[in-house]
């Protein structure tokens, strides 16, 4: 089965802006519950399934905020990998897939009554993305702007992708997720910008910096305090930890290169009324990276709050890829 070319008639992909994400796609299956399970217990909910992985929502997301985008997988030669190549040819989003013997990757997620989700991922094809078919896409890395990329696919495939852009000079934006992810000092030298969340952040700092932070409390620290913490991680670029309803904090080595006029500061996240939170971390790094794209001059301040807004939005839907707003609906909500 070869995959589905981007339409050529689609509004989105003829702008001039370009994203290439490399990552994982899944097809997710989703309980909504009064309550996430203990362990033992058996609930009842609501089931439903439906498009997802890392990767494909932000590849989603930065496709429906407006950059063209191509999308480096790899799927399986069954349902899900045959979803996956019709949702991205129905979205003008350039899916470059390697075709796995593997099943397409799967996720079981429960979303309870306050919108927060508790999710296991079955990597199935994600997990045979390989550097070989990584260094095939050297063209489409070389002719972006900016690649992003998450951690559900092999490191060494996705290293290789961004050896590839720096080479070329992309910038690079680095979602450290899952938390669990080994992620190298290697890999974090070729991020120009890394985005993890809460627990994500202090799992990294654990493990690169030696500094052991509680997730649950760090919204709530100083502004100086997060500065010094995102440097030790990451001395020479751009951290962005994304905090939820608390919106996120930054912290640049060098504010000039992305015309801040200051080195840390937070932006408030937007108001909404969420349904599912599932996908907006996603949301935000899609949004994000298809802005910078879009709009490369511009303040990082401004790409932040755009992102904010996007994955503020993408919560009042239920879904994963399917809760993606498109630019026009951020504009017409938020102005």
């Amino acid at each position: 089965m070869t995959p589905a070319p981007a339409n050529p008639e689609s509004r989105i992909a003829n702008h001039g802006a370009k994203v290439v994400v490399v990552g994982s796609f899944n097809v997710d299956h989703v309980w909504t519950v009064a309550a996430l399970p203990r362990p033992g217990e058996t609930l009842s909910g609501h089931y439903h399934t439906g498009p997802g992985g890392k990767g494909f929502n932000q590849a989603t997301a930065a496709v429906r905020a407006g950059a063209a985008t191509t999308f480096v997988c790899a799927l399986g030669d069954d349902l899900g990998g045959q979803l996956a190549r019709a949702l991205a040819q129905a979205d003008g989003l350039d899916l470059r897939a390697h075709n796995s013997e593997a099943p397409t990757g799967t996720a079981g997620i429960y979303v309870d009554g306050a919108g927060r989700n508790s999710i296991v991922i079955g990597p199935g094809a994600n997990a045979e993305l390989s550097v070989a078919f990584v260094e095939e896409q050297r063209n489409r890395i070389a002719g972006a702007q900016v690649l992003l990329a998450q951690l559900e696919s092999p490191l060494h495939a996705i290293e290789a992708a961004f050896r590839a852009a720096r080479a070329a000079g992309a910038r690079t934006v680095l979602n450290p997720a899952p938390a669990d992810a080994d992620v190298p000092a290697s890999l974090l030298a070729l991020a120009d910008v890394v985005t993890p969340n809460e627990t994500e952040f202090c799992a990294q700092l654990l493990r690169h910096a030696g500094e052991r932070v509680d997730a649950t409390t760090l919204a709530s620290q100083d502004d100086e305090t997060l500065h010094g913490w995102c440097r030790r991680l990451l001395p020479h670029g751009t951290v962005v930890v994304t905090l939820g309803a608390a919106g996120c904090f930054v912290s640049h080595a060098d504010t000039a290169m992305h015309r801040d006029a200051q080195s840390h500061y937070r932006v408030a996240a937007a108001k909404v009324q969420p349904l599912d939170t599932t996908g907006a971390g996603d949301a935000f790094n899609g949004a994000l990276s298809a802005s910078w794209a879009r709009h490369p001059d511009a303040a990082f301040a401004d790409h932040l709050h755009y992102a904010n807004r996007y994955a503020a939005l993408s919560t009042e839907r239920a879904g994963a890829a399917a809760s993606m707003p498109r630019d026009a609906d951020v504009r017409a909500r938020f102005g």
